[in-house]
């Protein structure tokens, strides 16, 4: 009997240690919430909210009456379809073009010495300390008919007439490249900053070519890299207005001059608003489908290995 009972406390440890650790969890819980709390406040404050005052504002036609028609009228009118393939025409243009423009330079700057390195970064980031509005203005000066380009490729006898290099579709291109190129080549770099270089020369050790561990190794470990400039320059040009209004010269209207016209013109906040929700939910649709292709790449990609 003595046994039996010396026994039992035994038997009911491991439920006093589980209940204790569960305790623990929780409190740990608690604590990393309590901790966050100021955080998600703040989120709720800034991102939440306004998106849900948009989303409820957008339901109200100009009378004031809940209806569905700010967004009726998207189907309805041609040109809110065609701004807002323009849009994303100029998004996916500018994105391409920073890509091709901008992984050579993040490769280049990747394999520079420190110091050399460093200056260069300087160099990128250089235009941020001047206003979107004069950097835009400068190209317009640099791309006119008579600007620098023309005059020195009709004064070379390149050409006998201007190039339509602004005012027009290339003219939005070229500008919101030169503005979006450094948020592709920061991350980029800084992803390929990160890759070992003893992976590069195992590749090689292993009688893979160059061209071979460029292209099996270190481009498949900066896509992390790659994917984050990618995502913002993207979304940073579905919002872009300053450019687009000045180096289209009323040719090319984007999503973000349609807003502004609809509510600063027309003063239809209910319109207005539906555009931005109906660009805020292609947004995040084509945000994750992106993520989904990449991450179907990734697995692919380690499968086949």
């Amino acid at each position: 009997m003595s046994m039996q009972s010396a026994k039992l406390p035994h038997a009911g440890a491991p439920t006093l240690n589980a209940d204790a650790l569960h305790a623990d969890a929780r409190r740990e819980s608690f604590g990393l919430l309590a901790l966050l709390s100021p955080g998600l406040l703040l989120v709720f404050a800034v991102i939440i909210v306004p998106i849900g005052w948009l989303f409820w504002l957008s339901l109200f036609d100009e009378t004031g009456s809940l209806s569905a028609s700010n967004y009726a009228r998207f189907f309805q009118q041609p040109s809110y379809i065609k701004t807002f393939l323009t849009t994303f025409k100029v998004a996916f243009a500018v994105t391409g073009a920073c890509v091709v423009l901008g992984y050579p330079l993040a490769y280049m700057l990747s394999q520079l010495p420190r110091r050399a390195a460093s200056i260069c970064l300087i160099l990128v980031i250089l235009p941020f300390w001047t206003s979107v509005l004069v950097r835009t203005y400068a190209w317009l000066v640099i791309l006119q008919r008579k600007g620098l380009i023309n005059s020195w490729l009709i004064d070379l006898g390149v050409i006998s007439q201007p190039l339509p290099l602004a005012n027009n579709f290339a003219g939005v291109i070229i500008g919101m490249t030169h503005i979006m190129l450094p948020f592709l080549v920061l991350p980029l770099y800084a992803s390929m900053k990160t890759i070992d270089i003893d992976c590069l020369r195992a590749g090689m050790n292993l009688g893979a070519s160059p061209a071979a561990t460029f292209r099996q190794i270190f481009f498949p470990l900066s896509l992390p890299g790659l994917a984050s400039g990618v995502v913002i320059v993207f979304v940073l040009c579905l919002g872009f207005f300053v450019t687009p209004a000045l180096m289209g010269g009323g040719k090319v209207i984007m999503w973000a001059m349609r807003i502004e016209q609809t509510t600063s013109l027309y003063s239809n906040w209910g319109a207005g608003a539906a555009l931005g929700v109906v660009l805020l939910a292609v947004t995040l649709a084509l945000l994750g489908l992106f993520q989904w292709l990449l991450g179907a790449r990734a697995t692919g990609v380690w499968s086949s290995r």
